[in-house]
């Protein structure tokens, strides 16, 4: 028996240590074929073989940043609309066919993007394109429609205003970007959609939502000649009115330390941000950025995690990130935790963003993490969708497309001196503001 128990501990052992990672395998994507039609619309097609389906995304180059100071979420709630109903269909019209090919349809707007979606197998692309066409194009804007959305979204942000995680991430962004465009919520907020009009939706589509500001992206089973006589099908009439627009500019706040806390009495758990400006997905160290958060917080192996979770138990997760825009967004790192425990968590977060500026990582984590992101990566691609939401990033920035393929080699090629010169200069605890967002008499001392 006592063979049998050692024998049985030893296998364990073995089978909960993971093994290093292999070495990065080349992920080629096939070269993307473009071309501009007459009224400015960019139209990037890239071909892939074998699975009969086909992605599309249309992207407006204008989102939750061009939103109007006293407007939060007119940019989310116009790309929502555009699919409750155009000059010849219905919302439920548009629901009905697009559910009759077997197709998925969706808008929606980021920061610095709105989009429409359809994902259909490529025997029915031609009339998915034209009902992508059809609600980026012609949509009504009846007033049924918007109040009811906006009813809807008033509702939702009721209630998140009253969870303690979304309440913190609310606060973080006007620490960090005050009254600028990045500093408000993306979905706006109860008072901001009261203030939005009918005219207000329309005109911001009218300003945006233009040839000249637009970017279709087709991938999948489709090659580049169909893809081009497509765009041009559906896309080739729509013209742009007046001079383009101006893109908006934003700089977030001068790094400063704050310490914010959102009391929520009688809240069952505390929410913790720890945030501080970050990078633009144009700034050169996008590689090292990508590979310092994935150690610090971009999985269950990161140090966040391993910390604060596995070690100690106080969260169930705890992760980070960039939220990488046109320009500078913000960085955070979050997790929940107990009330009583929330101070002792935001320290946990801010030393470990100084011991990475203060220590180098070692190789037999550095190598796992980077293997994780080009894990990541591949099977990103292994997807219509996934490819074409790759490509479109890139061109919604002015990349090179051809950039798709040195992302392996660039995360490969980031050193543990790179993440900790860059640590040192982007991620210091003593510039990070710390919000938490939870029952303050639990965990202030009220002493001092």
């Amino acid at each position: 028996m006592l063979m049998t128990i050692t024998t049985l501990v030893a296998q364990e052992a073995i089978e909960t240590t993971p093994p290093p990672p292999a070495p990065p395998r080349a992920a080629q994507v096939p070269q993307p074929s473009e071309k501009t039609l007459k009224n400015g619309l960019r139209v990037i097609v890239v071909q892939k073989r074998n699975v009969p389906l086909v992605a599309a995304r249309l992207l407006i180059k204008a989102g939750g940043e061009a939103d109007p100071a006293k407007l939060a979420g007119l940019a989310d709630l116009t790309a929502s609309l555009l699919t409750k109903g155009t000059a010849t269909r219905s919302a439920e019209q548009i629901a009905q066919q697009v559910e009759a090919l077997g197709a998925t349809l969706e808008s929606g707007a980021g920061w610095d993007t709105s989009f429409v979606n359809v994902n259909v197998l490529s025997s029915k692309l031609p009339r998915a394109i034209a009902y992508l066409a059809d609600v980026a194009r012609n949509p009504t804007f009846k007033q049924d429609e918007i109040d009811r959305l906006r009813e809807q979204n008033v509702d939702s942000l009721s209630v998140a205003m009253r969870q303690p995680r979304a309440l913190a991430g609310f606060v973080a962004s006007r620490v960090l970007f005050g009254e600028g465009p990045y500093g408000h919520a993306l979905s706006g907020t109860p008072e901001s959609l009261q203030q939005i009009k009918r005219d207000d939706v329309a005109a911001f589509h009218k300003t945006w939502y233009r040839p000249d500001n637009a970017i279709l992206v087709i991938g999948g089973d489709i090659d580049a000649q169909r893809g081009f006589a497509l765009a041009e099908e559906s896309f080739g009439t729509w013209k742009a009115t007046g001079p383009a627009p101006a893109a908006v500019k934003t700089e977030p706040l001068q790094p400063k330390r704050r310490i914010v806390v959102v009391d929520l009495p009688d809240a069952g758990q505390a929410a913790v941000v720890v945030t501080r400006p970050g990078i633009s997905r144009l700034d050169p160290a996008y590689s090292v950025a990508s590979v310092t958060n994935s150690i610090l917080g971009g999985g269950y192996s990161s140090r966040l995690n391993i910390e604060i979770r596995v070690k100690r138990g106080l969260s169930y997760g705890a992760n980070s990130a960039f939220d990488l825009r046109r320009d500078a967004g913000p960085f955070s790192a979050q997790t929940q935790t107990k009330n009583e425990s929330a101070a002792e968590v935001a320290s946990i977060m801010v030393s470990e963003l100084d011991r990475l500026a203060t220590s180098a990582v070692a190789a037999d984590e550095l190598t796992p993490r980077k293997a994780a992101l080009i894990g990541n990566f591949g099977r990103a691609l292994e997807t219509s969708n996934g490819l074409v939401t790759r490509i479109a990033g890139l061109a919604l920035y002015g990349i090179p497309l051809s950039d798709i393929n040195k992302y392996i080699g660039g995360v490969e090629a980031v050193t543990a001196s790179d993440v900790q010169s860059f640590s040192s200069s982007h991620l210091g605890g003593a510039q990070a503001s710390v919000v938490i967002a939870g029952d303050a008499k639990k965990f202030i001392d009220d002493r001092n």
